[in-house]
């Protein structure tokens, strides 16, 4: 990790062209846009291209992590299909959230008990916990008579408001299950202030992705047919407007990989392994929403990359004057041109001191200036930047 100091960041640019598609709507239903440079641009929000790099990853990995507040249910059901008495299984549940710590997680009663925040964790926990409440089985029957016995007591001998049953199930071991991490938590981070140690920083940064000129979105008038139609109806069974837009979009991550080597206890090795993965994901992976009537499954035209020291830079305000269609058609060229005259200029702003290396890799066959070091492959540019990324700081290779 000290080779990394004070902190080295991967920057990954894409330009990618998308189709007629919806992969990420507000909540009217419609294409998430933004207002940029006073035009409007199509709109992909951080958060829905995260989860799929995420899932991803998790699938290569063979390690899976879950968003949940239902692990007192999950619990509770588990039991149940372990032949538990409801009202066991049920309050065995609860006591996942009870014992977390002295207090408790916030539990949501309405709701029948799910935690308040929202919980990140690897999947199989839910297993763990179960084998957990198996081993406390006896405890747990005590403590849940206990329970019912003081409900049937005179009021005045009763809890005071607000007070809830003690923890039955071992604090430490519950809190050490809730703070496990995988690979995904040690890179995107996690949130979690009710439980001490279980917080993660995140490693990755990701922006949101834009249209780099105007993108208004567009309606699509479409009907569904009733291929049993009443003798003199129409046919039609369903009439509706969906919209949708299409463009090319920047796309912006970095990764604090000082970060990430600090949340995997100093592994490297493993940083660097995640590093690559995570740029394999950026370049192919895509949002699936409306995936089966818009088939968007494209690749970026380009991808660039620039490994740096104490700070990140983007790329998307080479895109705040939105970028006219080239003579005859299409934004590629002039979008490419854009980006290669930005990075150029930040080129001469910044220097070299801190930046160890930068490439890119794209469809086009003639060069990209400023870009860096050019690439065949998407395979080859992840290869590229990993090794550079491993290099220590110039700083400390002179010392």
């Amino acid at each position: 990790m000290a080779a990394y100091a004070p902190a080295r960041y991967i920057d990954l640019h894409a330009l990618h062209p998308v189709p007629a598609s919806l992969l990420n709507r507000g909540e009217d239903d419609e294409p998430k846009t933004l207002l940029l440079g006073g035009s409007v641009r199509a709109m992909v929000s951080s958060q829905s291209w995260k989860r799929p790099i995420r899932l991803d990853m998790e699938e290569q990995l063979d390690e899976h992590a879950v968003r949940t507040r239902r692990l007192p249910l999950l619990v509770a059901e588990a039991l149940r299909e372990a032949d538990w008495p409801e009202d066991l299984a049920a309050y065995a549940g609860a006591q996942v959230a009870r014992s977390a710590n002295s207090e408790g997680l916030k539990t949501e009663e309405a709701q029948g008990g799910i935690t308040s925040a929202l919980l990140y964790m690897p999947r199989d926990v839910v297993a763990e916990m179960t084998d957990l409440c198996q081993e406390h089985r006896t405890a747990l029957e005590e403590a849940r008579i206990q329970e019912a016995a003081a409900a049937d007591k005179p009021k005045k001998s009763r809890k005071k408001k607000g007070e809830g049953p003690p923890a039955v199930l071992p604090t430490a071991k519950v809190a050490a299950l809730i703070r496990r991490r995988t690979a995904t938590i040690n890179l995107f981070g996690r949130m979690l202030a009710e439980l001490s140690g279980a917080q993660v920083d995140g490693a990755v940064q990701m922006a949101h992705a834009f249209s780099v000129h105007q993108s208004d979105p567009q309606p699509d008038y479409f009907t569904t047919v009733e291929d049993w139609p009443a003798a003199g109806a129409s046919g039609s069974a369903h009439l509706q407007t969906s919209f949708f837009t299409s463009g090319i979009l920047y796309r912006y991550a970095t990764v604090n990989l000082t970060e990430l080597v600090r949340n995997l206890g100093g592994d490297e090795k493993q940083a660097l392994n995640l590093l690559g993965l995570f740029t394999e994901a950026f370049i192919e992976t895509m949002p699936r929403a409306k995936k089966t009537s818009t088939a968007p499954h494209t690749l970026p035209h380009l991808v660039a990359y620039a490994v740096r020291d104490r700070r990140p830079v983007s790329y998307a305000a080479a895109f705040e004057h939105p970028v006219k269609h080239a003579h005859g058609g299409g934004h590629t060229i002039p979008a490419v041109n854009a980006l290669s005259q930005h990075a150029g200029a930040l080129n001469r702003l910044i220097g070299e001191r801190r930046r160890i290396a930068h490439g890119y890799t794209t469809l086009q066959e003639t060069p990209v200036d400023h870009l860096g070091t050019a690439h065949a492959s998407f395979e080859e540019l992840t290869d590229a930047l990993t090794e550079a990324a491993a290099q220590p700081s110039p700083s400390r290779a002179n010392a």
